[in-house]
């Protein structure tokens, strides 16, 4: 509730979650492979600026354009599986998944600091509830 803004990579699954989450900060969202016909507005692809920073959110990392010049961040999702790296001086950034456990993987999201242009990342675990 006390970000500057959300990012999120797809598999959003329904309207009132983008409702819900959208009151707490500015949203950009793409849609994501289970993001069925109520999403045909949400784009498939998004390059955003934030304090210095240049993303580029896209569901699946397999459709991030070979030529990235002027990105600093990439943010994807579709494995649902945190991730972190950093190649050629861009940051590769998949949050996970903080919504029902798939896959069962760990139940993750990440916060990012800019810094000025300088990111930091901090993963975020959620506790899974056992059924």
């Amino acid at each position: 509730k006390s970000v500057d803004a959300i990012i999120h990579a797809g598999d959003i699954n329904t309207q009132a979650v983008i409702d819900n989450i959208a009151l707490f900060a500015p949203l950009y969202i793409v849609r994501g492979n289970n993001d069925k016909d109520w999403a045909e507005a949400v784009p498939h692809h998004l390059t955003i600026s934030l304090d210095g920073l240049t993303f580029y959110i896209v569901h699946n990392k397999n459709d991030v354009p070979l030529e990235l010049a002027g990105i600093d961040v990439v943010v994807f999702g579709h494995s649902h599986k945190y991730s972190h790296s950093e190649r050629d001086g861009v940051l590769w950034l998949n949050p996970g998944s903080c919504g029902p456990r798939r896959f069962n993987q760990e139940i993750t999201m990440m916060i990012m600091s800019t810094n000025g242009g300088c990111p930091s990342v901090e993963k975020v675990m959620i506790p899974h509830m056992a059924n």
